[in-house]
């Protein structure tokens, strides 16, 4: 295998974890981290393929190296906690940036200043307080954004974010986890939930339930990823509750119609949360599990491999090439 690319990690606790050559060395990053930083939400700039945000409880941050060295963007304390983060790919100093309490923010000049969005998120839910654990911004409409929240269900812009229309037709599990965009034709949207997946082919008017129970071996859908070269096929991560003994990855080839169960090398210690992946590579699939480990897939989940390497609590990863 040719350690051609590196892995950045967002954890609990621990900022971020860097691996320069495919997991085989890791380097814990403290600098610029304030001490015992949880990082929730990555994302890869669209257009320098080496630049990585991260955003948490401490603020944004930003490498340009692939994740080797970090540096503070914006002022601390400009954003509540950071719990998603995405990046228009036509105008890349446009971000998104979702929140806990529940909001969504937007920066016009890289992440250096915010403006808080009008959006209409509920203050309270059954788990406390609201958050927004996943945006999404078209594609072939970078005016048309969705939020995700947990617990609110969907939100969708189509002015780039001046004002928001919230989704429910069809939608009646609001524990938003995951939002994902597949451009098939018709664009289909994917939404997971604590007990169900929706999907949309109407860009978030209304909505259909996959019927997981039956068709899936753990009930609760969390992570989701679109394969970079084919929006038929789709991966998802899955596992018992949020703090589940076991989890698996899953991989769809008919948008959600079927589903096969990928064999990890081992079984995996807990949900997993979530995966990765990366145009320059599209069979290459990073998926880790809530409580640590890490796994990757070279050949678009037909055989995996473990990171000898645990990690604590994991929320977010990326890959990136070297």
């Amino acid at each position: 295998m040719a350690a051609d690319y590196s892995i950045c990690l967002g954890t609990v606790g621990w900022g971020t974890w860097h691996s320069p050559d495919a997991g085989k060395s890791w380097i814990r990053h403290r600098a610029p981290f304030p001490l015992n930083s949880r990082i929730q939400a990555l994302a890869v700039h669209p257009q320098e393929p080496r630049t990585v945000f991260a955003g948490g409880d401490t603020g944004l941050f930003v490498s340009c190296d692939g994740g080797a060295r970090w540096e503070r963007r914006g002022a601390e304390g400009a954003l509540p906690t950071i719990w998603s983060l995405t990046i228009d790919p036509v105008d890349p100093e446009t971000l998104f940036a979702g929140t806990r309490p529940a909001a969504v923010y937007r920066s016009r000049d890289g992440g250096r200043k915010w403006e808080k969005l009008a959006v209409d998120i509920a203050r309270e839910c059954s788990i406390g307080t609201p958050f927004v654990t996943s945006l999404v911004v078209d594609p072939d409409d970078h005016r048309t954004v969705w939020a995700g929240v947990e617990i609110d269900g969907v939100y969708r812009s189509q002015d780039g974010g001046d004002t928001w229309t919230h989704l429910q037709t069809g939608l009646y599990d609001p524990d938003i986890h995951a939002v994902a965009l597949a451009a098939t034709q018709p664009k289909r949207l994917y939404a997971s939930t604590a007990r169900e997946m929706f999907i949309s082919d109407d860009l978030g008017d209304t909505w259909e339930a996959l019927g997981i129970r039956e068709r899936w071996p753990l009930p609760y859908a969390r992570g989701l990823a679109v394969k970079a070269d084919d929006p038929g096929i789709l991966f998802a991560g899955c596992g018992e509750t949020t703090t589940g003994e076991t989890g698996f990855v899953l991989r769809t080839k008919n948008c959600g119609e079927s589903w096969d169960m990928l064999k990890l090398p081992t079984q995996a210690n807990g949900t997993v949360w979530g995966l990765a992946t990366h145009p320059a590579d599209a069979d290459r699939i990073v998926a880790f599990s809530l409580f640590g480990e890490v796994y990757v897939s070279e050949d678009a989940g037909a055989s995996w491999r473990k990171i000898a390497r645990e990690f604590g609590e994991i929320r977010a990863a990326v890959w990136v090439p070297n």
